[in-house]
């Protein structure tokens, strides 16, 4: 195979790769983008302007036609939190299943650490906040501070440069992604009321022939996004939280190649030997040979991408980029106020403690009882020290928690409260997490 064949084939095999250290590099750009939309929406709802922030989000928009069963009408930060995170919730089902399928989650012993980490990580956060929330008002917020976002994980881990080991990126990651299914459980079965089980299983079922259809390698995207708007519908006036259709219509995602690699290499480079025996008439324009085999070359590669990571790859752009600040920008500007905290201030406190505190201890310990066991091993690289300081990262709750917020509480004040608790939690945990990391871990020469 030539040179430049062998640039353009390594080039294509990069693209629908899908390494961690390109989801690495698009989660810790993003979360710069996402904490710039967090402090701005912050900003704006303390600012002389902080009445126009309300009324935006909460103006309502129609989708369809009046007085018909083809009507819905919400506000706008409902449409994003319902509709737009659907998406978001959509590609961390894509992620979950690969993880399963081929990554880091495919074997008990893999993917050991991270699950006890995770258990760690929910139970204990919860637990912290119940215990010192007990017979005051706002426990329905337990599950606030039980989330993580890889986001902003990565992102803190991506300013200590090259000194953070590669096992110490995959422990983190790989648990983020088990805390997500946790959080997509609890918000299922404890976050949502007056269920109306027909719709639901009308949705299961629908659900369960688009699985059946992936399993038989049967797959059409359009038909398939029309089917999963209608599985959204069912979920969302059913009383489950729309976001969960998402979450199962991604695992209907088939994963397998149309092409395996080898033939791919074998087709490419003979197209590419034909390309580079064409003469060059213009070197503007391609001639009609040339432009037949750029789309041969075109179609074959999109033979090469299973559906899964051919989706998973063009959406999370999209979220990390627009989905994800959007989402920031309505739900974390609270206005920074200390009056009626009398009421309200332990909410704030109580979410705090729970995310530094309960992460540290439960990732911690549960991680370290597991590796003592040797029910797990400790990650090639990695030490007892930095673990901590990824644990303690593990309190960075931020988008999973604002999400939680919307759904645990109605008043306004706790909702207020919450916000507060989460941003607090967050930046500690984000602080004091980066600190110990940084002493712990010795630049590369």
């Amino acid at each position: 195979m030539g040179y430049i064949a062998q640039r353009i084939m390594n080039k294509k095999i990069k693209a629908v790769g899908g390494s961690l250290n390109q989801f690495i590099h698009l989660e810790t750009t993003a979360s710069l983008l996402l904490f710039a939309f967090s402090i701005f929406a912050i900003i704006w709802a303390n600012s002389p302007f902080g009445a126009t922030y309300n009324e935006l989000w909460r103006y309502k928009f129609t989708i369809g036609f009046a007085n018909t069963d083809f009507y819905l009408e919400k506000s706008i930060i409902l449409w994003i939190n319902d509709g737009l995170m659907a998406i978001f919730f959509f590609v961390v089902g894509l992620e979950v299943k690969r993880e399963i399928l081929a990554g880091e989650l495919t074997t008990l012993r893999k993917a050991s650490l991270p699950i006890f980490a995770a258990i760690g990580g929910m139970l204990f956060p919860v637990m912290i906040f119940l215990f010192f929330n007990q017979g005051k008002v706002g426990v329905e917020g337990w599950g606030i501070p039980m989330a993580t976002d890889i986001a902003f994980t990565l992102g803190i881990l991506k300013l200590l440069g090259n000194r953070v080991p590669l096992g110490l990126k995959i422990f983190l990651t790989a648990f983020a992604i088990v805390d997500d299914i946790g959080a997509v459980l609890v918000i299922a079965i404890f976050y949502s009321a007056n269920i109306q089980w027909d719709l639901i299983t009308y949705a299961i079922l629908i659900v369960g022939v688009f699985g059946f259809l992936s399993y038989k390698h049967l797959y059409s995207k359009y038909i398939f996004f029309l089917v999963g708007f209608v599985v959204w519908l069912l979920f969302l006036k059913s009383g489950i939280h729309p976001t969960i259709a998402g979450i199962l219509m991604a695992f209907t995602i088939p994963m397998y190649r149309k092409i395996n690699l080898s033939d791919y290499e074998n087709e490419l480079s003979t197209q590419l030997q034909t390309f580079r025996s064409c003469k060059y008439k213009n070197f503007q324009l391609l001639n009609k040979k040339q432009l037949e085999i750029v789309d041969e070359i075109e179609t074959i590669t999109n033979k090469v991408q299973s559906p899964l990571q051919h989706l998973e790859h063009s959406l999370h752009g999209w979220v990390s980029y627009v989905i994800m600040p959007i989402f920031a920008l309505a739900n974390a500007g609270v206005a920074l106020s200390f009056s009626g905290l009398e009421n309200t201030g332990h909410i704030s406190l109580n979410i705090a403690m729970a995310l530094v505190f309960g992460n540290a201890i439960g990732i911690m310990l549960l991680s370290f009882l597991a590796i003592k066991l040797k029910l797990a091993d400790l990650p090639k690289g990695v030490k007892f020290k930095q673990l901590l300081g990824a644990s303690i990262l593990g309190g960075l709750g931020f988008t999973m928690s604002l999400f939680i917020t919307n759904l645990a509480y109605d008043d306004e004040s706790f909702i207020s409260a919450a916000k507060m608790g989460i941003i607090l939690g967050s930046l500690v945990a984000g602080i004091l997490g980066y600190m110990i990391l940084k002493i712990q871990l010795k630049p590369k020469k």
